[in-house]
């Protein structure tokens, strides 16, 4: 690989890096922070944790792909037989929720080209 496709790689990785951070953070602690950390079950825990590692693996992190991605574990989690279909989808629908604020956080502004200021002639 040469360098640049390198740095592509890193820059992709920390970007949904920064996705999995957001997300988590924003359930944990955003506007309704409190009320979502009472409300946490152990399996909900690693659930979402299954969601941010999956995110995290990814380049680019589309809403398509967040979505796929809530879903497969949802549906994993909907085997298991001590745990109220109900709760799943409840979580499901909360996650696929957060997608706007994870998107915002993620969203980088293109760099503007610096100009060169050109002295008028006298």
């Amino acid at each position: 690989m040469d360098k640049k496709t390198k740095s592509n790689i890193a820059v992709g990785a920390g970007l949904a890096a920064v996705a999995a951070f957001a997300a988590a953070g924003y359930f944990l602690y955003g506007k309704d922070g409190a009320k979502n950390r009472k409300k946490i079950r152990s399996w909900m825990l690693k659930a979402k944790a299954e969601v941010l590692e999956g995110v995290e693996k990814m380049r680019d992190v589309t809403e398509e792909q967040y979505n796929m991605i809530v879903d497969k574990v949802g549906a994993k989690y909907k085997n298991i037989k001590n745990i109220d279909p109900a709760e799943i989808e409840m979580m499901v629908r909360e996650l696929r929720g957060h997608w706007k604020n994870i998107k915002k956080s993620i969203t980088v502004a293109p760099k503007k080209k610096a100009t060169k200021k050109v002295a008028k002639k006298v």
